[in-house]
């Protein structure tokens, strides 16, 4: 399928019959799979187009779910290096659906962060968290990393 993202010139590599991409967050080759390929063309669309830090981002967060280890796919952090944004990808053959935002949303009981992005490379759905009326509303457009509230 064609992901709605751009391209960009990654590192490559194949061993044998499978073929490996340069995370530059995590800083080594992970498997290249469409889910991994969708989670590093939005990381670049992030870093090169909407200003987020590569610095401030950490592919794979460990966390901990009510005595269950788990790991969020993005977290985008503030300046102090507290969680601002968090991100789930899907394979672009994945429907997103509610259990794909139940899933973060569970996620967000730990961070407690004020946007929450779910995408599979062709469909991206952005929300914004108002903590103070318990309620989300669905923004159009991933916002430039100065804009986020509490993350700059």
């Amino acid at each position: 399928m064609e992901l709605n993202l751009p391209q960009y010139d990654f590192l490559l590599k194949k061993e044998k019959d499978k073929t490996f991409i340069f995370d530059s967050l995590r800083n080594k080759f992970v498997t290249l799979t469409p889910e991994e390929e969708v989670r590093q063309r939005f990381v670049a669309t992030l870093i090169s187009q909407k200003g987020y830090p590569a610095g401030r981002m950490g592919n794979e967060i460990s966390l901990k779910l009510n005595n269950t280890k788990r790991r969020c796919d993005t977290v985008v952090y503030d300046k102090f290096g507290n969680p601002c944004v968090i991100i789930e990808y899907k394979a672009p053959n994945i429907e997103i659906t509610q259990d794909v935002f139940d899933q973060i949303t569970r996620y967000n009981c730990v961070f407690k962060v004020n946007y929450i992005v779910v995408t599979n490379g062709i469909r991206c759905f952005c929300c914004k968290i108002d903590y103070s009326n318990k309620s989300y509303s669905f923004i159009k457009d991933i916002p430039l990393y100065n804009e986020i509230e509490n993350c700059i």
